[in-house]
């Protein structure tokens, strides 16, 4: 019988380095039923992310996919490199929507470290700061973001 290796997600605090540069493995391409869920579980029911029609008439001249839906597929990207080991998520900040996104956009990331400290008052773990960047399938950048999270040494 043969056994289940360890499924290893993530990284611990002593696998971050200064500078390093983390290109994404997972893309996603935003369809219409992605932002039309979205938009009804968050009750945001503006039409230009819910009717063509009147996203036709608009700036954009189609549907804009809703900011938070963009936000959350992008941290989502990110989780198996930054934070998948992590004890928590303590907090995000500069978030910037750089370019609209549409329906039927691939958006991909790159996450860059910007900082490791360890706790002073937990040994087992410490913060890491890293900045995020998303790119559309045009190379576009359409989002970034800065954020801490806590994450523990190997055991």
């Amino acid at each position: 019988m043969q056994k289940n290796k360890a499924f290893h997600y993530g990284r611990f605090l002593e696998d971050f380095e200064l500078g390093d540069n983390y290109a994404h493995a997972l893309r996603k391409t935003i369809t219409e039923s992605d932002n039309n869920i979205f938009s009804l579980l968050t009750m945001n029911h503006h039409p230009l992310h819910l009717d063509f029609d009147f996203a036709k008439k608009s700036q954009h001249d189609q549907v804009l996919v809703v900011g938070t839906l963009v936000f959350s597929i992008v941290v989502g990207l990110t989780v198996a490199d930054v934070s998948g080991k992590a004890i928590a998520n303590l907090g995000y900040e500069v978030v910037e929507h750089k370019a609209p996104v549409f329906i039927g956009d691939t958006l991909h990331a790159v996450t860059k470290v910007l900082s490791i400290k360890p706790s002073t008052k937990k040994p087992d773990r410490g913060v890491v700061y890293v900045e995020t960047k998303a790119f559309n399938q045009d190379e576009i950048e359409v989002l970034s973001f800065k954020r801490k999270v806590l994450i523990p040494k190997r055991p």
